[in-house]
């Protein structure tokens, strides 16, 4: 009996290590999947695509004074009591200009003829551009178009045969996924590192939402990709974090998919045409949301419209917060400028603004981003009747003349003279402030500004609207 159970006992502890066996090598093989030991196949595979670049800056040089950095004024002294010859600016020797390095980046292949993608930063302000590839031969590439914007720039160089980098999609990675990037950190070029992404759509940028990452990157690394496991680009490196001006942790790449929107533009028209609505704006916080009537601090609060601009055109008042644009969502206020700069100008597009207390939808045109906004004028110079002085909320306000309208480009208002409690202040309202409107009602004059705060509700905050110089802001105050 006790052998019996001896044999089975032994059974059984070999099934369960075959169990364990067969487990242990499947967990592996999962492991080799998604951790591979090694990324050379990668590096072998993504390598001959990524270039180095160098720039060079052209400097007028100066044949030194004998006295040294001697003021124009001061020689000019030397040359009258002395009679030394003392040669004015414009006999001095001038030297050649020097050719001097000026940046090193990186980039990539983008096609078999010769195009590169990089940063515009890299290349800015170059007056000689040098690619190196990665058999060492150099080429003087040409800039076809750059966007500082969003940090793009597309090069050119006179050669075929390339081998352009494969495209991936940045909205196809998650946070965790590997990635790597390929460059020249200080020189030092066909560098690679590897990381994680740490986030994405990441605010870093006004038109641009970064993929952060902690892949060692460094000077020298911008413009050069960030690879995806399958060999794929899907960023392009380009901005770090730091207090040292060194790697230390957090870096950020611009997302391929971006990119690859800018440079096509750029390839066919050597510019890019931006969407603009003539607004300035900021975001919401949850105290002036509810003063608003507002669910939650979502949207893009209007501050300022541009005189004769599409905003202005088409109803968009300040005061406004802008929930919605061309269909999208405008959850946060960096989404706009985005939404807007997708627009191709000269379309007409929807929007959905917040606008005392309840929703309106109105209807522009986007302009281009280049184009100014037309200066409306006026020289009228009419006389303002109203000159009382009225004190409601502990504010001091007066009626102000058509010409201060017609300089904030307002219709309505009174000027904020004396502020009677310290609460005032800190509430963040000044002297010589305009407000415009209390709550949902308009302001015209200061009679009207004492008989809207007597029918306010002294157990609610209300929000104030004022103008300060040419902008709109708000204030939450609470009636006394």
């Amino acid at each position: 009996m006790k052998k019996r159970l001896y044999l089975m006992g032994l059974v059984l502890c070999c099934s369960m290590t075959f169990a364990l066996v067969g487990h242990s090598q499947s967990s592996q093989q999962i492991l080799n999947q998604k951790y591979p030991g090694s990324f050379a196949d990668l590096v072998e595979k993504v390598g001959p695509s990524v270039v180095n670049i160098r720039t060079t800056e052209k400097v007028s040089g100066q044949q030194p004074d004998i006295f040294g950095q001697m003021p124009e004024d001061q020689a000019e002294v030397f040359r009258h009591f002395f009679g030394l010859p003392f040669p004015s600016p414009q006999q001095r020797p001038q030297e050649p200009p020097k050719e001097i390095q000026n940046a090193v980046g990186s980039g990539f292949i983008i096609s078999d003829d010769g195009l590169i993608l990089t940063n515009a930063h890299v290349i800015n302000g170059a007056d000689k551009i040098i690619v190196t590839l990665t058999d060492k031969k150099e080429f003087k590439a040409k800039v076809l178009g750059l966007d500082k914007r969003t940090d793009i720039a597309v090069l050119k160089i006179e050669k075929t045969g390339l081998s352009p980098i494969v495209l991936g999609s940045s909205k196809s990675i998650r946070v965790g996924d590997w990635v790597l990037a390929i460059g020249s950190p200080f020189g030092l070029d066909n560098t690679v590192t590897a990381g994680i992404v740490s986030s994405k759509s990441r605010d870093t940028g006004e038109y641009t939402p970064f993929i952060q990452t902690d892949v060692a990157v460094n000077p020298g690394n911008s413009g050069g990709p960030l690879i995806n496991m399958l060999g794929e680009v899907v960023g392009i490196n380009s901005q770090i974090f730091s207090k040292s001006g060194g790697y230390m942790g957090i870096s950020f790449a611009i997302p391929i998919d971006e990119a690859m929107k800018v440079a096509d533009q750029i390839r066919k028209t050597g510019r890019i045409k931006r969407g603009k609505i003539g607004v300035a704006i900021s975001p919401l916080n949850e105290e002036v949301a509810q003063s608003l009537a507002l669910d939650s601090p979502k949207g893009a609060y209007v501050n300022k419209v541009d005189s004769g601009g599409p905003a202005e055109i088409g109803g968009i008042i300040p005061g406004d917060v802008i929930l919605k644009f061309n269909d999208k969502d405008i959850e946060k206020v960096s989404d706009l400028p985005r939404a807007v700069g997708e627009v191709t100008p000269g379309n007409k597009v929807s929007v959905d603004i917040w606008r005392k207390g309840s929703k309106k939808t109105l209807s522009l045109t986007v302009v281009d981003s280049e184009t100014d906004s037309k200066q409306l004028s006026s020289n009228k110079n009419e006389p303002n009747p109203n000159t009382g002085y009225k004190t409601s909320l502990g504010i001091v306000v007066k009626d102000i003349s058509d010409n201060k309208k017609r300089e904030l480009n307002t219709k309505d208002g009174v000027e904020v003279v004396e502020l009677r409690n310290k609460q005032l202040q800190m509430a963040g309202l000044k002297i010589g402030d305009i407000i415009v409107r209390l709550a949902d009602t308009d302001i015209k004059d200061t009679q009207q500004f004492e008989l809207v705060v007597k029918s306010l509700d002294k157990n609610k905050s209300i929000p104030v609207f004022i103008r300060r110089q040419d902008m709109t802001s708000i204030i939450v105050l609470k009636p006394q």
